[in-house]
């Protein structure tokens, strides 16, 4: 018996009149099939009709809605920061954390006006894939003996995605972040509860971040304002516990890497979690896809 697969779920029709102007296809907007699907049967948007839609319509412009351009915002901040990230460490950092605001920001703002969209997600995705990325090339640089590491990193982030975001889609998801319990409870947490997501990906963002910034900031916290100003690091030393001024001889991006590497990790085991399940199911479509060929072959030899 095939195994059972959850159903697509339903996507509104598109009227067979055109749209601004441009002539409608043949049938309605979903109903020839995507060449190269293999034997499969279920609806897909027509490709040739999707972009000559999204060129000639003149009632709303995807590309113009507000949190999307608060997403070009996003990928400029990025992308200056990245350019800076040799020379300005601080700068730099700023327009990191400003590129991170505005993940949030986009967000709320696509709910809020009703302007979600799916060109909407996947540039926010490939906007976080992206930089994290680069970010971690540059920790390999400064870093050389942990490049493997880094390399491993930026790997399985990119992987994961990938995989998650293809079984969604081939499994009719609205979004990749629509994951049930049923499936895996550990993703079901992490997608479905905003504060879980923000906590775990800030986290991530923060520690790698710190890194970058502990090959540039050498002093410890003992010697940094304001507390420098009230105390000497010889007082420090006399008065406090052992352990308390080990932690003040760290700099401050040694101090919150530490804070954030369990989080840190965490979203890495997430990651290894979105792509085993993922690849369990693309398995599962597999055989189910299988299983109904061999049966549609069985039904035609019978002659039914």
């Amino acid at each position: 018996m095939a195994p059972k697969t959850r159903s697509k779920q339903a996507t509104p029709e598109v009227a067979v009149s055109g749209v601004d102007g441009l002539p409608a296809p043949l049938g309605d907007f979903k109903s020839r099939p995507r060449e190269g699907s293999r034997t499969r049967q279920e609806e897909v948007f027509d490709p040739k009709y999707a972009v000559d839609l999204a060129t000639t319509t003149r009632s709303e412009n995807v590309f113009l809605f507000v949190p999307n351009l608060i997403g070009y915002a996003r990928v400029i901040s990025a992308a200056a920061a990245l350019t800076i990230m040799p020379y300005h460490p601080r700068r730099c950092t700023l327009l990191y954390f400003v590129s991170c605001i505005l993940d949030v920001a986009d967000g709320h703002t696509a709910r809020a006006l009703g302007q979600t969209s799916k060109f909407g997600a996947v540039l926010d995705m490939v906007t976080d894939r992206c930089t994290t990325a680069c970010l971690l090339c540059f920790l390999s640089m400064k870093f050389p003996d942990y490049s493997l590491l880094f390399m491993f990193l930026i790997t399985l982030d990119f992987s994961s995605h990938y995989i998650h975001m293809y079984s969604s889609l081939l499994t009719g998801s609205s979004s990749h972040k629509t994951v049930t319990s049923d499936v895996s409870r550990i993703l079901w947490y992490y997608y479905n509860d905003s504060r879980t997501l923000f906590i775990f990906c800030f986290c991530n963002e923060t520690f790698f971040v710190c890194l970058y910034l502990i090959a540039f900031l050498k002093d410890p916290i003992h010697s940094s304002w304001p507390l420098s100003f009230f105390v000497t690091a010889q007082q420090l030393h006399d008065t406090l516990p052992r352990p308390l001024w080990a932690l003040l001889c760290l700099s401050w991006p040694q101090l919150v890497a530490i804070i954030t590497f369990p989080l840190t990790a965490g979203k890495q085991i997430i990651n290894v979690v979105q792509f085993w399940k993922a690849s369990k199911i693309l398995v599962g479509v597999d055989l189910a896809e299988r299983q109904a060929a061999r049966m549609a072959r069985e039904r035609k030899g019978r002659g039914e």
